[in-house]
């Protein structure tokens, strides 16, 4: 009881304080990400990124996977990382104990509440919120039969959807990945405002996002890759499409149904879409993918690749990207196989100067939705 009395003492000592103007390090700026009134975290253009905590009473003070802060005699405890641009995650590490920066928003990240900050991309706006229509993100309940419980996903409807009287609408199904949940490409990703910006563009069809949890928060005791998130599938076969179509305007023909994922999400997708063609015709995998065994691709996932004209038919894209910094060689040769065994409407793409991370998420996706529902 005595250390979490004291972890909640250092916390309240925590609390961000206003700082002069002068102290601010030459061309830093608040991080996007942080609470009303408060300076630190500050992040520059040209990568760096300046933590300053104030723990008067902590022993030590880190910032999980980049290192021990210095303490100051003014009890704030600071350090200066190199970062690459985007949203990255972080925690405060006091004496043992790790805790979400309280200056900053919160993010399910890393199986749990987080932190977060992003680096400016300069000249970047595809993922930025523009002059332009938004559309609009609201939040589904349904009841999972699969599951037996109650649960919810986030819905992205386009603009102008609730003017459009009966116009119905295209649907993608967007996963996230490994330790995030349904948030996480509204809160990290800015899907919405790359749809918005593209639609205003012309880039992109106006379509109807679904972003639902794959149930993969954290390996569960005594779990296994092999288990993990496998209800997923039927409850998104038998309860989430389901719904979505009783209570949106949505067009339900397959050539008029997408899904896609990252890392984790990624093979979520092939695992689900590849067995129910009769469901989907458009499929992404953003750092992730299926168990395809290129060398037997004929009898993968219950022979679905064996008649080449029939699945080419069918399928009117797979889209595979990767950051260039997370080993793309293995994606690339994948591509590279499918293509080579007769599959067709193959994309690659590769995030160059990232790694797994949102950045390289929310490029891919700026790739594939131009490329979903064009007649």
């Amino acid at each position: 009881m005595k250390k979490y009395i004291s972890l909640l003492l250092l916390l309240v000592a925590a609390c961000p304080l206003t700082v002069s103007a002068q102290e601010y390090p030459e061309g830093s700026q608040r991080n996007e990400h942080n609470i009303n009134g408060a300076e630190w975290p500050r992040v520059s253009a040209d990568g760096q990124a300046y933590f300053r905590f104030r723990a008067p009473n902590a022993e030590k003070v880190e910032i999980r996977s980049r290192g021990e802060m210095t303490k100051g005699a003014d009890g704030f405890w600071t350090l200066t990382t190199q970062e690459d641009p985007g949203f990255h995650y972080y925690q405060v590490i006091i004496d043992g104990v790790s805790v979400a920066d309280p200056a900053t928003k919160s993010f399910f990240g890393m199986s749990e509440w987080v932190s977060g900050f992003e680096i400016p991309e300069p000249g970047v706006t595809y993922y930025k919120p523009q002059d332009v229509p938004h559309g609009q993100v609201q939040e589904h309940w349904y009841y999972s039969k699969v599951r037996g419980e109650w649960r919810h996903c986030f819905v992205y409807t386009p603009p102008g959807y609730n003017q459009a009287g009966d116009q119905r609408y295209p649907v993608l199904y967007l996963q996230h990945g490994f330790g995030e949940d349904e948030t996480g490409w509204v809160r990290q990703g800015n899907m919405n405002f790359i749809l918005d910006n593209q639609i205003a563009e012309g880039k992109a069809v106006p379509m109807i996002v679904v972003m639902d949890s794959g149930n993969i928060w954290t390996m569960p005791s005594g779990g296994s890759f092999a288990t993990f998130g496998k209800d997923f599938t039927p409850m998104l076969l038998e309860d989430v499409i389901p719904s979505i179509e009783a209570n949106f305007r949505t067009l339900t023909d397959r050539d008029n149904r997408a899904m896609a994922g990252l890392s984790f999400g990624g093979r979520q997708t092939y695992d689900t879409a590849f067995p129910n063609l009769d469901k989907f015709s458009y499929i992404g995998g953003f750092s992730g993918g299926g168990s395809i065994d290129l060398a037997n691709i004929d009898t993968d996932y219950g022979g679905v690749f064996a008649d080449r004209a029939a699945f080419n038919e069918r399928v009117h894209l797979i889209f595979v990207g990767i950051g260039s910094k997370e080993d793309p060689e293995r994606v690339k040769g994948f591509a590279d196989g499918l293509k080579a065994a007769g599959i067709k409407n193959v994309v690659y793409y590769e995030s160059l100067g990232t790694a797994h991370e949102w950045l390289t998420w929310r490029r891919c996706l700026n790739e594939f939705l131009p490329l979903i529902f064009k007649k």
